[in-house]
């Protein structure tokens, strides 16, 4: 298997279990904690803003390459395995027929409140600073 196949594999793998926690998050056996991780990764992974703008060199992929799958990573060891397995399998069902993610209107207007928390923040600690 080529380098390019196994990162193709790896990106697949990515969306799938993206899709795992958007149907993990409002199952009922799914823990509180579980949920609110699965909410916060999914609105970030679904939404169309990224929180590091990819226009930025390097940094702007770190959180594609780097952040989103350690967070998907960490939100799938918080599930219950039966609740994995039947999330895993809406996912794989829902990729299958759909062929695309779902948006998160919800992620792109949190990314922006970030955003503009962040700023603010900014410029309270510069003028503050002066």
């Amino acid at each position: 298997m080529s380098l390019s196949d196994k990162l193709l594999c790896w990106a697949r793998r990515v969306k799938r279990d993206a899709m795992t926690l958007w149907f993990a998050r409002s199952h009922p056996a799914t823990p509180w904690p579980a949920k609110a991780l699965a909410a916060f990764v999914v609105a970030y992974a679904l939404s169309p803003i990224d929180l590091i703008p990819d226009f930025i060199p390097v940094l702007g992929y770190v959180d594609d390459v780097l952040l989103l799958p350690a967070l998907i990573w960490l939100a799938l060891r918080w599930l219950p395995p039966q609740v994995l397995w039947e999330s895993r399998d809406k996912a794989e069902t829902w990729l299958a027929e759909r062929r695309a993610k779902p948006r998160s209107r919800t992620g792109a207007a949190t990314i922006v409140v970030i955003w503009v928390a962040a700023g603010s923040a900014v410029a309270v600690w510069l003028a503050v600073d002066w």
